[in-house]
Parts: C-alpha cells; sequence; structure tokens
C-alpha cells in the first residue's frame, strides 16, 4: 500500500465546509495511509495571549478542513473505515490555544439560547504542548497528552455543511475517542466518498464545556479502507476495548436516542443479538460518552465493552 503526504502546501486551501462541490486535494486507493498537516481551529489567526478572539476570528470561519480526500472504489452505499494511527503536535512553542469566545460555549447565552446576560470575556491562554510532558497549563497542573481529532468526516450526498456542525457525515463531533488506535466509519454518500479532516485537540473534557479545547496544529497519520455494502445511518467507532455508535442533535436527549437505536441495530445485525435483549443489556451495561455540548448540534456516543458480545 501506498502512504501519500498531505502537506500544508500540497492541500493550499483550507475548507470551511463539507461537502460534495470541492475538488479533491488527493486521490488515494483502499488500503493507503496519508500523513495529514492539519491546521488548529482558528487557522492560526490567535497569535498571543493579547489577541482577542472577537477581532480576529467570524463564525462559521472556523475548524479548517484539510481534503477532500477521494478514496477510489468508494460508492453510495458502502462505509468508509478511518484508522487513525498517530496524531503528533506540530509548529513553534506555545502551540496549543484555548480561549473564551462571547456568545459561545456551554455556560453562557447563544444564538441558539439566547439570554439577556453579558457575553463572556474574550480570554486567550496559550500553551506548552510536548508527547512527552503533555500540556502544561501553569506550575501546578499538567495535563495528559490524549489527542484526538475534532471534526471529520465524509461528503454528504447534497448538502455542504459548516465544519462547525455534526450530523450524520460525521463532522465537528469533538468526540475524544476519535484518538490514535480507533477505527472510526462513516457513510459513503458520494463517489470516492470525499474525506475531510481537521479540529486537532491535544486534551479535552467530556462535553467541550467552554467551546474550546487545547487547539493545536497536528501531523495526523490515517489509513483508509473501503468497507463494501456495509450501509450505515450514522458514524461507528470501535477500537480494542469497545464499539460505538454516534448520533449528533438537539437537544441533547435526542443524539443519546440516536446513539442508542443504533447501537442495538449494530448489535442484532453484526454480532446475532435479539432486538430487545440488546436493549436490556444496554440499559445494565452501556457507556455514555457525552462529547460536546456546545456546538449548533450536541454529540454523544453510546458504547458496550467488547468483552460482553460474541467471538
Amino acid at each position: 500500500m501506498t502512504t501519500h503526504q498531505l502537506t500544508e502546501k500540497a492541500q493550499g486551501k483550507y475548507h470551511y465546509t463539507i461537502g460534495p462541490y470541492t475538488q479533491p486535494v488527493l486521490r488515494v486507493r483502499s488500503g493507503d495511509t496519508i500523513v495529514v498537516e492539519t491546521r488548529d481551529a482558528f487557522e492560526g489567526k490567535i497569535k498571543d495571549e493579547k489577541t482577542r478572539p472577537s477581532k480576529v476570528l467570524e463564525v462559521p470561519f472556523l475548524n479548517p478542513q484539510s481534503g477532500p480526500i477521494y478514496v477510489e472504489g468508494a460508492a453510495k452505499g458502502d462505509a468508509l473505515a478511518v484508522r487513525i494511527e498517530s496524531i503528533k503536535p506540530r509548529g513553534p512553542q506555545p502551540r496549543g490555544t484555548c480561549c473564551l469566545i462571547p456568545y459561545f460555549g456551554g455556560l453562557t447565552g447563544t444564538d441558539f439560547t439566547a439570554t439577556l446576560q453579558d457575553p463572556l470575556p474574550d480570554l486567550v491562554r496559550k500553551v506548552h504542548i510536548t508527547e512527552e510532558e503533555g500540556t502544561r497549563w501553569n506550575d501546578r497542573i499538567i495535563f495528559p497528552y490524549e489527542p484526538f481529532i475534532g471534526t471529520i468526516g465524509t461528503s454528504p450526498q447534497i448538502d455542504s455543511i459548516n465544519s462547525l456542525t455534526a450530523a450524520k457525515h460525521g463532522g465537528n463531533m469533538d468526540l475524544a475517542d476519535v484518538c490514535p488506535g480507533a477505527t472510526i466509519y462513516f457513510p459513503v454518500k458520494v463517489e470516492g466518498a470525499l474525506l475531510y479532516l481537521g479540529d486537532g485537540h491535544a486534551v479535552q473534557g467530556d462535553g467541550e464545556v467552554c467551546g474550546v479545547a487545547i487547539e493545536f496544529a497536528t501531523t495526523t497519520t490515517i489509513t483508509v479502507s473501503v468497507v463494501k455494502g456495509w450501509e450505515l445511518a450514522w458514524p461507528r467507532l470501535e477500537n480494542d476495548k469497545f464499539i460505538m455508535s454516534i448520533g449528533s442533535a438537539r437537544p441533547m436527549e435526542d443524539a443519546a436516542r440516536i446513539a442508542f437505536a443504533d447501537l442495538v441495530t449494530w448489535m442484532v445485525s453484526k454480532f446475532g443479538f435479539e432486538k430487545f435483549d440488546a436493549y436490556f443489556i444496554l440499559s445494565q451495561i452501556g457507556k455514555v460518552r457525552l462529547a460536546n455540548m456546545v456546538d449548533p448540534n450536541y454529540t454523544i456516543g453510546a458504547s458496550i465493552a467488547k468483552s460482553y458480545l460474541p467471538k
């Protein structure tokens, strides 16, 4: 199999929508590996802690996307498997950026949840990130290095969806399990799948409550494979420990319902469970990951440990 390099120079223009109307920047075969240079969620516009995000950022021009990557042989009705091989930090220190943005986040009034309270202040934290020592928040607190890709997905059939929004195609899920060692499966709706990715996070808590993780530019290595004839309604993920179905919607309980319902479907179709027995079982030992509670759609992952699945 071939390894491809998708550098910043090769990418050229980064994209703020995920859809079928952009020409592929790279064509690969099923089984190929791609080394991708992603930019941070702000495309490097927040230079230092004196920068005011509200002055340099324009919503929805956030989460610049690398790609699209055309995968030969992928057709409507297939699935695209994307294995995350590694995520490495790049760029000068301090590499990481976290900030507060007025009218954005889980504990403030927003365009979707309008209130009369004052907006949050513009605040920026720039932090050092290393693979070995993690993220140095201050002299006392060091976060672990737990990198993942916040925004990744395949093209919808007709819609072009902004890179802030998660839906059936994937998108801005902010799901910390999309990390090295995981394989995430996406529905293919157009020829070649057209894969986009970006928005690297060095670490993030469940919910991404202030709306921003430790954002950083990455060198991300992925391997893509076409799964013929596996028609998916929503993204799915697996690693060595569990399988997970992913739902994105508002209100949050609908995202959870989507995820659990799809997980029941997966358990029945792939692992031979009877539908209502799977429902019973998930009520006892199913797990939920709150990916984000800040974006236009919230994202929930519902999972079951592989130890409960037949060999």
